[in-house]
């Protein structure tokens, strides 16, 4: 299926999930900071948080209103963490695992690499461009190493950060 010989320990793919008022403008302010200093994003989601406050005291931007829950990957987390920080984005930080698919066919596949070693995915979706027009998929799982190791050997390609940068 492709190479799996990348060690994504050492540099596994960076998701910011970043916590946005629901207002017209906002995500694309977000998203037009991102690409005036040339960050490109890789892959993104986007859920509503109705009436969702950012810690136990209610304070911050979804007191009191409606909060989107923006999750992205981008070609330039170092940056990017930077940019949002400098311009009060709400946002935290964690390692997804994503993998390298060369079609939908190979969805169950992928999945089913998962379900053999029983590691839970919380979520998952998928990646607007990759290169080579190839699909790519980003999981949330309960155990990253468990997947990607279960991924590779069904010889599934689990990227890392450096293979999405540009």
């Amino acid at each position: 299926m492709s190479d799996t010989t990348a060690p994504v320990a050492a540099d596994p793919v960076k998701q910011f999930s970043v916590f946005i008022e629901n207002r017209v403008g906002r995500l694309h302010d977000l998203v037009a900071l991102l690409a005036k200093h040339n960050i490109h994003i890789m892959a993104m989601t986007t859920i509503d948080q109705t009436d969702t406050a950012l810690d136990s005291g209610g304070a911050g931007p979804g007191a009191g209103g409606d909060t989107a829950l923006d999750r992205f990957i981008v070609d330039d987390p170092d940056r990017a963490r930077e940019l949002m920080a400098a311009n009060n984005f709400f946002f935290t930080e964690c390692e997804v695992v994503a993998v390298e698919i060369a079609n939908e066919s190979q969805l169950s596949s992928a999945l089913g690499a998962l379900l053999t070693v029983e590691v839970n995915i919380h979520y998952a979706y998928s990646f607007l461009v990759r290169p080579r027009g190839r699909s790519a998929l980003v999981l949330s799982v309960e155990d990253n190493d468990m997947a990607a190791t279960a991924l590779n050997t069904r010889g599934f390609k689990v990227l890392t950060q450096r293979d999405i940068s540009r």
